[in-house]
């Protein structure tokens, strides 16, 4: 019989830290938000509560995996059924808000038919037996798509694109009051004091059996309420007294992230040099005042209500998976085919109008390469068979990025005639373009927001056909220093993407655990090289030699630094 006292006796195992990967630039911190102690003798009472069973039914309990937010263990009965429990690390936001939502939105999508794990138990507070927050779910069983992504042959790939295209159109076709995200009304009552928007008792084409458990659960109805998008709600911005939905309208969710931005500047902003360290070069490395921000903040507020669509199709409210990737997504392999048995990772997901949801995800999206942009149908080179080995393997790598792009369009535009119609539309990705700049977290930049907002400005006759003059004037002057800086910027990127590639880091300079130690290595060796460059130029001062040393992306950053940024 498994003893869940005896997992406790060393609160340093990995059952209680992150050791998929490190982290190149402040590995001690960015692995202290990532540790979670919990009482596995209490999460057992919860489940023996929930399922119901024994303790001493439990066999086996093991991590499952380590996300970038939360960390999933499975629980193995000796009748050998399984279930996941998944517990948050501490930099979960808004945490209370997103777990209930999220469960709330499984449980939704889950009851109007689409492949999405069984909820079991839930809290979205650490005051329980377990001493966090979790969520106990159905196991989903099946393979992750990503660990045959990049060998799907193009029969395959149609198919799957097919089944995601009529997942995606069950979803996006479900209307909606209002936009913001879904929860159980008591569990909205109990964070913020109302019960939300409610949402229609639509049980029509869901099976009998789920109409009785759904019913079942004691629970009150399903509800729209606050946004959980995380720019909305990232560091300090969780104290701001600001709205976040549920949004009554499309110009309604334009506006809600800049305002939020703006209320955060006003009380928490302070110069602060570019985040992301490559960049700081290009302001020769001084902090940057919030008061250009919210200049170009207040900008975008006068021409947010130009971008709503004239077509009221594009501006109803619906629902879209939050982060789809291959990770996400968990398939049968079988004589039949690939099936795609399950649609994972629900947290943060919101109900916005279809314009700012249409857009194809970032894993099958190929924008970057010309024959997919011109929806040309892929193929191989002629002279393939004479190209040496390594350039085949280029050649085939290419060839599916082009075939997964392709058959999304044309499984789309065939499936989900909604979501086609938001990816052709005009200036569609223009729209979501600067929104998402708007509502992000300011870092200490704003040229990203300002060059969109002068191609608006300068491309005003596209948002504006009864000839309304443009609220916001730009001078040829102001476009000129803007582009300057935005070209130069992207120098910072490629050399950003070099040395990413280079190294082998990713996101937050994450490594795989196993090669920390080399990455480290060669990441200070890549730093030498660059000093030892700029030591031989004649132009480098002891201060900018000093500066550039003091900004390598790859070194700590002060903690208290970190902590300008939320």
């Amino acid at each position: 019989m498994l003893d869940p006292k005896s997992l406790m006796k060393d609160l340093e195992s990995e059952l209680f830290n992150y050791t998929t990967g490190r982290f190149l630039a402040n590995n001690a911190l960015r692995l202290r938000e990532r540790r979670r102690v919990f009482d596995i003798p209490g999460l057992f009472k919860i489940i023996t509560k929930a399922l119901p069973c024994k303790t001493e039914e439990i066999v086996d309990f093991r991590k499952l995996g380590e996300g970038g937010l939360n960390c999933t263990f499975l629980i193995t009965l000796d009748t050998g059924f399984q279930l996941v429990a998944r517990i948050p690390y501490p930099i979960l936001i808004p945490k209370a808000y997103t777990l209930a939502s999220e469960v709330a939105t499984m449980d939704f999508l889950r009851f109007k038919g689409l492949p999405i794990p069984k909820v079991y138990a839930y809290s979205f507070t650490s005051k329980n037996e377990a001493e966090a927050e979790y969520i106990l779910m159905e196991y989903a069983e099946g393979v992750d798509l990503s660990q045959i992504w990049f060998d799907l042959k193009e029969g395959e790939v149609i198919s799957l694109m097919d089944q995601l295209a009529k997942v995606e159109s069950t979803m996006m076709s479900m209307s909606f009051p209002a936009g913001g995200s879904i929860y159980y009304a008591r569990d909205l009552k109990e964070l913020s004091g109302n019960e939300g928007i409610p949402l229609e008792d639509d049980s029509e084409g869901i099976p009998l059996d789920e109409q009785i458990e759904s019913k079942s659960l004691e629970k009150e109805r399903f509800c729209m309420g606050p946004d959980v998008s995380v720019p909305l709600w990232y560091g300090r911005r969780e104290q701001l007294d600001v709205f976040r939905g549920p949004y009554e309208d499309a110009k309604s969710v334009l506006v809600t992230g800049a305002k939020k931005e703006l209320a955060y500047l006003d009380q928490f902003g302070s110069p602060r040099a570019p985040y992301q360290r490559f960049r700081r070069e290009y302001y020769n490395y001084e902090k940057q005042p919030p008061s250009d921000h919210a200049d170009n903040l207040r900008r975008y507020l006068c021409l947010a209500p130009s971008l709503v669509p004239d077509d009221d199709s594009l501006n109803t409210f619906c629902i879209r998976h939050p982060d789809l990737t291959d990770s996400n997504i968990k398939i049968s392999i079988d004589s039949s085919g690939l099936q795609i048995l399950s649609v994972l990772d629900w947290q943060h997901a919101a109900v916005l109008p279809l314009f700012l949801h249409a857009g194809m995800p970032d894993v099958i999206q190929n924008e970057e390469d010309e024959v997919s942009r011109g929806m040309t149908e892929p193929k191989l080179p002629d002279d393939f068979d004479k190209l040496p080995e390594e350039e085949q393997e280029w050649e085939m790598e290419l060839l599916r990025r082009r075939l997964v792009h392709y058959h999304y369009n044309l499984s789309t535009a065939a499936y989900n005639r909604i979501h086609h119609k938001g990816l052709v539309y005009p200036l569609n990705t223009f729209r979501r373009r600067i929104f998402n700049h708007a509502t992000a977290v300011w870092e200490g930049e704003t040229i990203k927001l300002l060059y969109a907002l002068m191609d608006m400005v300068f491309g005003w006759a596209s948002f504006a056909n009864d000839g309304t003059p443009c609220p916001v004037v730009f001078t040829e002057d102001e476009k000129a220093a803007a582009v300057q800086l935005y070209e130069a910027l992207g120098n910072a990127e490629m050399g950003e993407r070099m040395l990413m590639d280079g190294v082998g880091y990713g996101e937050e300079t994450w490594v795989p655990a196993a090669h920390y130690e080399k990455a480290k290595a060669f990441g200070q060796e890549m730093k030498q090289m660059t000093l030892k460059a700029c030591a031989e130029d004649e132009e480098t001062t002891e201060e900018t030699y000093a500066v550039i040393e003091t900004n390598w992306p790859l070194d700590d950053m002060d903690e208290e630094e970190l902590e300008e940024y939320k």
